[in-house]
């Protein structure tokens, strides 16, 4: 069995200092064999922002594998923006924006879906999808395929399509072909855990679509701070999310999904949200 934990949306610079120490107690007592970071480190790009967040991640335990967001690209600087716009990540967090980590149970790519032109949207590029195939050929069948972006493949609400990564079906189907088992995200500040086969519609196939909320940052959308940890024992994957509660000062256990492996792909095996109904 394989755990992981997964932070997204950090947005060091706009941080509380009590939840950053919450939640690396959290990880440390966890102890995972990979941690994932999907991007937006920090508020602005700044580089004492991504000296916090780089201090951060060195304070947690395992390794790790991260990629950027779209905070991560300076937003007032138009120069920086359009001629280096990572230029800080790759100095402070990681010279590679599209990593890879493999072991004897997992195979992880991540793509920077962050780009220069745009101040929030993402994109997929052929070049990229073309690079995720070649390093997923070489992987054995019972490996656990997973894929990292910061931008999702889910909108809001299930039929929009704000926020989605652009190019999303092509990506998809190039996962399909490549048994992309589950694909890791945030942008949106929302925890989610589901089948993609509610919104793509491949025949044999469905992966995991999880996406974790912000970890530390104040800048909320409705939901509480969070982040997810993922268990990994195949036919079987469970996704456990832990949300901030104020009234308690710590994080606790929000909800917990089982899913399975079938002949279509992943499905949703058992659901438990404790003491709410969640719109999901």
């Amino acid at each position: 069995m394989k755990t992981l934990v997964h932070l997204s949306d950090l947005h060091f610079g706009k941080t509380e200092i009590q939840l950053v120490e919450a939640i690396a107690a959290e990880v440390r007592a966890v102890g995972p064999d990979l941690l994932v970071v999907s991007g937006d480190l920090t508020q602005r790009a700044r580089k004492v922002e991504f000296l916090q967040a780089r201090a951060f991640l060195d304070s947690l335990p395992g390794p790790r594998i991260v990629v950027p967001g779209n905070h991560d690209v300076p937003l007032w600087n138009v120069f920086a923006r359009a001629l280096t716009p990572l230029s800080r990540y790759q100095r402070y967090i990681d010279a590679n924006t599209d990593p890879f980590y493999a072991d004897a149970e997992l195979a992880v790519v991540g793509i920077n879906t962050a780009r220069s032109l745009t101040i929030k949207d993402g994109r997929i590029n052929v070049r990229q999808l073309e690079a995720t195939k070649n390093k997923l050929a070489g992987v054995s069948d019972n490996v656990t395929r997973i894929v990292v972006t910061h931008h999702p493949f889910e909108g809001l609400d299930f039929e929009s399509d704000d926020g989605i990564v652009g190019r999303a079906s092509l990506a998809m189907d190039a996962f399909s072909r490549s048994g992309v088992d589950i694909i890791l995200s945030g942008h949106q500040h929302l925890h989610r855990a589901s089948s993609s086969a509610r919104r793509y519609l491949i025949d044999g196939y469905a992966a995991l679509l999880i996406q974790a909320g912000t970890a530390v940052s104040s800048r909320l959308r409705k939901a509480a701070n969070s982040f997810n940890i993922i268990r990994i024992d195949r036919p079987e994957i469970s996704v456990e999310c832990r949300a901030w509660q104020d009234s308690q000062a710590r994080f606790e256990t929000s909800a917990k999904y089982s899913f399975r492996h079938g002949p279509d792909g992943w499905e949703a095996a058992c659901i438990l949200c404790p003491g709410k109904r969640l719109p999901w």
